[in-house]
């Protein structure tokens, strides 16, 4: 059977509990886009395992793959798996051969792009990771991939292509002094670092087929978890763009993205993970954001500042047209609604249930993000609840929430087209509320 986890919003919904919660009946969980810009945090007996690209079930010692529509950096990748190391865990992940190498050079021209977006106020906000240039060039036909790490010959054809190219671009496009940054643009440099980068990834088998590696699994009868990162709000096709990622986190990519074929992948289960509020890093349009005390309450209370980049992240109510959007694009069958116990202790809590832009009434944002920044919030407001021992809450069950929060959840899975899953009730993964199991 396979599964697939998607975020709902803007990112930072608790995918990486959700997938851990799930973990424990999944054979192997596949990362299927993205890099080392996604945050996923996993806390597991009190111990937190903070992961960029790793995939999440590393901390149940499920198998994870790195598939062919992520990008990787092998540092990223290396220095996270001598880390879970180093912590005791034994974490077994492979790396999709196709999947595209971002290599320093990316990481400099997105510092550079970005900057000059700021000095014409559009940047997107992006971690400076590299995603964007890597998945430029996967599509202009001049990207690295992991399999050319492998081949020396191949690696250093490929390198005296790209590296004079990418030398002129950050020169003559973004004044860049190359010669400042010599481990991204000097081509002896960049071949040795990569070189030894594959050798390390050759020496510890790390590299598949996905293709042909998860055809087998599939086949033997394994439960594969299929991991989306970021959020539907962050979709490059269907987010608030240009203020997206680079990439496709929606359901719709997790066949292309993992190798699986989507005949395999669509009979499965599709969970939204759902935080009880919103949150989003960098700019873009934000109906419900809030400012103030109360935003900066929440944000405390929920730890709210970003994995990868520490950055704090903006705070809004809960936005129902971005849920119907994601439940549409996503087609989801179950939701995991996460940090109900953030909310603890704020009266009323209020959910936009819908936009209205000059004089109409949207139940789904607009699909130009200039006239989504135009919207004003319809609200509607709901009892607050407060502290209770959230532990127990998760032994006994959904009927243990308070009334007022089960209130919330039933309007909120009463407007989309899925059950809902598990709710989560603090940071560890003891801390939920399982109603069903989407391996069971």
């Amino acid at each position: 059977m396979i599964v697939t986890v998607v975020g709902t919003q803007f990112g930072d919904e608790g995918k990486g509990r959700v997938v851990d919660s799930y973990g424990d009946r999944a054979d192997v969980v596949v990362r299927y886009q993205g890099g080392d810009n996604a945050g996923h945090t996993v806390v597991a007996g009190g111990e937190e395992y903070k992961l960029s690209l790793v995939p999440s079930g590393a901390v149940r010692g499920t198998v994870g793959l790195l598939g062919p529509g992520c990008v990787v950096n092998p540092e990223t990748l290396v220095s996270e798996v001598d880390g879970l190391r180093e912590r005791g865990l034994d974490p077994d992940v492979r790396v999709a051969r196709r999947a595209h190498v971002i290599a320093p050079y990316h990481r400099v021209l997105d510092g550079a792009e970005e900057a000059a977006k700021s000095d014409e106020g559009v940047e997107a906000g992006t971690t400076g990771r590299g995603i964007g240039p890597t998945y430029e060039d996967k599509a202009g036909r001049r990207g690295l991939r992991i399999g050319d790490l492998l081949d020396p010959d191949l690696l250093r054809q490929r390198l005296e292509y790209v590296v004079p190219t990418k030398r002129r671009l950050a020169r003559n496009v973004f004044d860049v002094d190359v010669d400042d940054h010599p481990e991204a643009f000097d081509l002896d440099a960049l071949y040795d670092r990569l070189s030894a980068h594959g050798e390390r990834l050759d020496e510890e088998a790390m590299t598949v087929n996905a293709e042909r590696y998860l055809a087998e699994r599939r086949e033997a009868g394994d439960r594969i978890l299929l991991e989306g990162a970021q959020g539907t709000g962050l979709d490059v096709d269907h987010g608030t763009y240009p203020y997206v990622t680079s990439s496709t986190p929606t359901a719709g990519y997790a066949a292309a993205g993992s190798s699986l074929g989507v005949t395999h992948v669509g009979t499965g289960e599709v969970v939204g993970a759902v935080k009880a509020y919103t949150s989003r890093v960098g700019t873009g349009p934000f109906p419900t954001e809030l400012d103030g005390d109360l935003a900066e309450r929440v944000r405390e209370a929920g730890g709210e500042y970003g994995t990868v980049t520490g950055r704090p992240r903006r705070i809004g109510w809960l936005d129902l047209p971005v849920l119907r959007h994601a439940d549409r694009v996503n087609g989801l069958t179950g939701v995991a609604v996460n940090h109900v116990d953030t909310l603890t202790g704020i009266d009323p809590v209020r959910a936009c249930h819908a936009y209205e832009r000059d004089g109409r009434r949207l139940e789904t944002p607009p699909a130009l993000t200039e006239h989504w920044s135009d919207c004003e919030p319809v609200y509607r407001a709901f009892d607050g609840w407060s502290e209770v021992d959230w532990a127990t809450v998760a032994s006994q069950g959904y009927d243990a929430l308070p009334d007022a929060a089960r209130t919330y959840l039933e309007y909120v899975v009463g407007e989309l087209d899925a059950d809902l899953y598990a709710v989560g009730v603090g940071p560890d993964r003891e801390h939920a509320v399982e109603r069903a199991h989407p391996f069971a």
